[in-house]
């Protein structure tokens, strides 16, 4: 009973992480579309006196979104991980897939 619990906890927090990200992802897509609407309106060549400066300046918002985009990715493949190895337990008969399809047994077995 003790697996079946911590299996179940780690469902329930795997959850709870999925719907606090989306809460944090769609309030990134409300500032990303901020930050693209001052873009398009002030990052004009003509605000720029050479075209390298416009370049570099483009170059570093790119930068950013390419470091948040790395950071969902790790977080994602981090949480993606913990249910693979919640998951990998369903092989030795156990695991939250035992759970799920009603296998589970009671866990008497030594690891």
């Amino acid at each position: 009973m003790v697996r079946e619990t911590a299996y179940s906890r780690i469902l329930d927090a795997s959850a709870k992480m999925q719907g606090n990200i989306a809460i944090i992802l769609e309030a990134k897509a409300i500032e990303a579309e901020k930050v693209r609407s001052w873009l398009c309106n002030h990052m004009t060549p003509e605000a720029f006196e050479e075209q390298e400066e416009h370049l570099k300046e483009t170059l570093l918002v790119h930068e950013q979104l390419v470091e948040v985009i790395d950071g969902l990715t790790r977080l994602n493949q981090g949480m993606a991980n913990v249910l693979k190895a919640a998951l990998r337990q369903d092989q030795d008969g156990g695991g939250i897939g035992g759970l799920l399809n009603g296998g589970y047994d009671s866990g008497d077995r030594s690891e």
